[in-house]
This record gives C-alpha cells, sequence and structure tokens, in this order.
C-alpha cells in the first residue's frame, strides 16, 4: 500500500490541496466515495503526528519527550508551540448548539426540543 503525505497533498495542474474523495477497504474491496474532510491531526506533517502522538502517550511530559527524541526542552517547547499554530489555524470551535446536538443524536430529546433549543 502506498502512503501520501495529505499535509502536502496539492494538485500537479492549479497547485491547489487536494481532497480525499474516495475511501476503502483493503480487505473486501468496499469503498465510498464523496468529499471527505480530513481532521486538523491529519493534515499535520507525518513527523508532526509522530511528535503529538508520543505526546499524548507520554501524558504531555516534556522530560520524556526529550528523553525520546534526544532534544532539548526548550526544543520540545517549540516545536509544540508550532504545531499548535498550525492546529489553530484549522480550528473551528464547537457551536453553542453542539450540546443539543449531541443529547439528540443519542435520543435523549426529540427534534421538536432540538429545534425549539436551537437559538
Amino acid at each position: 500500500m502506498r502512503s501520501m503525505d495529505l499535509a502536502k497533498a496539492t494538485c500537479a495542474n492549479c497547485g491547489k490541496p487536494m481532497a480525499v474523495k474516495r475511501v476503502g477497504c483493503v480487505d473486501c474491496g468496499l469503498a465510498l466515495e464523496g468529499q471527505f474532510e480530513t481532521s486538523p491531526l491529519a493534515r499535520l506533517a507525518p513527523d508532526d503526528q509522530v511528535f503529538v502522538t508520543a505526546f499524548l502517550r507520554y501524558h504531555g511530559s516534556i522530560k520524556k519527550m526529550e528523553q525520546l527524541f534526544d532534544i532539548s526542552y526548550p526544543t520540545v517547547k517549540n516545536r509544540l508551540n508550532a504545531i499548535s499554530s498550525a492546529l489553530d489555524s484549522s480550528y473551528v470551535a464547537p457551536t453553542s448548539n453542539a450540546g443539543v446536538l449531541e443529547q439528540l443524536a443519542r435520543g435523549e430529546i426529540s427534534v421538536d426540543d432540538a429545534l425549539a433549543s436551537i437559538k
């Protein structure tokens, strides 16, 4: 299976970012086509994804990150700040209606109740 860095995938024709339009199961061949949005984490460069994964795995321990990547405290902080900035550029805060929609999805309220609650 070939791997592609989605963070850098651009159209060879116009230079604009590429979009995921098809996903499929490698075992049975089932495929879905459409316009799929990638998460902000998926749009990070692969080495940044590894860094974030390690940071989470070690519960945010900067000391462990220093040891694991053989880098200094300021380098860890700078890397985290750079990744945070990259994520902030695509972060969309949840709407105030997110809670209502979650309750609706869980079946805790009816559609009529949800519509009445949405401002």
